[in-house]
């Protein structure tokens, strides 16, 4: 019995496999496409050196407009929100940042982890499929003729292998590809976490270098 032939025959079976097969393939593309080419922030270094230039100069209504243009990525969404707390007291911006980093974090985590769920189910129902081929095989041989013993025995361990080789060729692509886009979420993350160390440094630049100009033109006016 080939491959082909073991999916139309125990269809009912392997179709749990196959669909936690064609679950982990939608979870993949789209969090490889997320992670990889959406999320991530090319020219980060010359994005914080301009919101930085306007930060200091005052301008945060500027500063949030270049944070807009950024609109999908998520260390620019966690400064726009700092910068609308910039008139803020230090303390609600830096809560507001521990709001903003979690739930871009969440995003970017988001559906990664049914990976390596997917890839423990599909074990399991392979080696569900394997103990009722063995179980279907054995009760065949002991009510069938001598002469036919060994073709039932063979057909029925071929279909428990079978299954044994369809749960795993689901869940190892799964455990690589979890593995991997786990790497990434985690990179990301970090990135989120220095852009909102970067913002509120600004954030602080902007108030010290305010209050050195107050108290300097307080002791020219004095």
């Amino acid at each position: 019995m080939n491959f082909i032939e073991f999916i139309q025959t125990n269809f009912w079976h392997v179709s749990p496999i196959l669909a936690a097969a064609a679950f982990a393939i939608s979870i993949i593309f789209e969090r490889s496409k997320a992670l990889l080419k959406q999320y991530p922030m090319q020219d980060a270094d010359s994005f914080f050196e301009r919101v930085n230039d306007l930060v200091l100069k005052g301008k945060i209504a500027e500063a949030v407009a270049v944070c807009d243009r950024y609109h999908d990525k998520p260390a620019a969404q966690v400064t726009k929100q700092a910068l609308l707390r910039a008139h803020q007291p230090e303390n609600l911006i830096e809560s507001g940042l521990g709001i903003s980093v979690g739930k871009v974090t969440e995003a970017i985590q988001g559906r990664t982890s049914f990976l390596a769920t997917i890839a423990n189910v599909a074990t399991l129902l392979g080696l569900f499929g394997t103990i009722a081929g063995l179980i279907h095989s054995f009760n065949a041989v002991g009510a069938a003729d001598p002469q036919q013993k060994s073709a039932l025995l063979a057909a029925g361990i071929s279909t428990a292998m079978n299954a044994t080789i369809m749960g795993l060729g689901v869940a190892i692509p799964c455990m690589v590809a979890f593995s991997f886009l786990i790497s990434r979420s985690n990179k990301l993350v970090g990135e989120v976490d220095r852009a909102a160390m970067r913002t509120l440094d600004m954030l602080k630049q902007r108030f010290y270098a305010v209050e050195n100009d107050a108290v300097s033109t307080l002791e020219r006016i004095v």
